[in-house]
């Protein structure tokens, strides 16, 4: 199986038991091996007292992209650290873009830039740097077994 056939199958298979992300509307877009597109609406739910939309909404479109660029070769990996930098607010009904893209990775541990911005217009929104740290174990067990045989994984 190719690397791109297999980021796609593990990312499949995790969106669908993130029901966080799933319930906050975003959507997956595009994903390769170290690499993450994302998009969620702005709700009225997300927007907070200045009118805008809440930096938390933000941080957390920024790190599911994060999560499915660092996951995508199916071995399990969580966050050991992020940050983010605020640079423009996003308003209620703007759709905002995730791209995450893998700029190190090396043993167990990788680093990861997410770029949030206004699809209608490119404006960055925010700037998030991620660093992974892989864990025992895969998103999919037996990931190329199953899909040579047409199996689905439990």
């Amino acid at each position: 199986m190719d690397e791109q056939t297999k980021t796609r199958m593990v990312t499949d298979v995790l969106f669908a038991r993130d029901r966080a992300s799933r319930a906050m509307g975003m959507r997956i877009v595009d994903v390769a091996p170290g690499f993450a597109k994302l998009t969620m609406p702005v709700q009225r739910h997300m927007v907070q007292g200045h009118g805008s939309c809440h930096g938390g909404v933000i941080f957390t479109l920024a790190d599911s992209a994060f999560a499915f660029a660092c996951n995508g070769r199916n071995v399990t990996s969580v966050a050991q650290s992020c940050d983010i930098d605020f640079v423009a607010p996003a308003k209620l009904d703007d759709v905002l873009v995730a791209e995450a893209q893998e700029r190190h990775l090396g043993g167990r541990s990788g680093v990861y830039d997410v770029t949030v911005s206004r699809e209608a217009d490119s404006t960055v929104i925010a700037l998030f740097r991620g660093r992974s740290r892989a864990l025992r174990g895969y998103n999919v067990p037996n990931l190329e077994e199953n899909a040579a045989t047409g199996g689905a994984s439990s």
